[in-house]
């Protein structure tokens, strides 16, 4: 699973111009889902998220984490982040997740987040989406975490 994670001061998402999902302070969440994604994935991101510390203390330094700041979460769906470029000048999509696997498991990282005592707001899987969001930093994350079973 590959997630960007944008610390914001605001974002929404609106499908067919109506807001789906709008959050004040906290991470938009862009979530790419990934052949070979399971449980353990969507639980360990989820952890990680919950205590990510890059929101600024009272010394300006990135030590606070989502809960301390009364963050919420905006997450969109958003198979494009496992676009390989490197070879021809069309993307390929060779290592994003089936369709219907997928959208599994970006319900249950949306699940595993809410476990952890976070409000989520959501975009809407599959759908054309517009987001608009206020970069806070700016500061952006890039976590791409697979499980590996060997």
């Amino acid at each position: 699973m590959k997630l960007v994670i944008q610390r914001v001061n605001h974002a929404s998402v609106k499908i067919d111009g109506q807001v789906n999902g709008a959050i004040e302070k906290g991470f938009m969440i862009l979530v790419g889902s990934e052949k070979g994604d399971n449980q353990a994935t969507v639980e360990w991101l989820a952890n990680k998220i919950a205590k990510l510390r890059v929101f600024e203390d009272e010394n300006g330094k990135m030590n606070l984490n989502i809960h301390q700041v009364e963050g919420k979460i905006l997450s969109v769906s958003q198979f494009t982040l496992l676009a390989e470029l490197e070879h021809g000048n069309r993307p390929s999509f060779k290592a994003a997740g089936d369709p219907a696997e997928a959208k599994k498991m970006y319900e249950a990282f949306n699940s595993a987040l809410e476990n952890k005592e976070l409000e989520v707001q959501t975009g809407v899987f599959g759908a054309d989406m517009q987001v608009d969001l206020e970069n806070d930093g700016p500061a952006t994350f890039e976590l791409n975490y697979q499980v590996h079973n060997d």
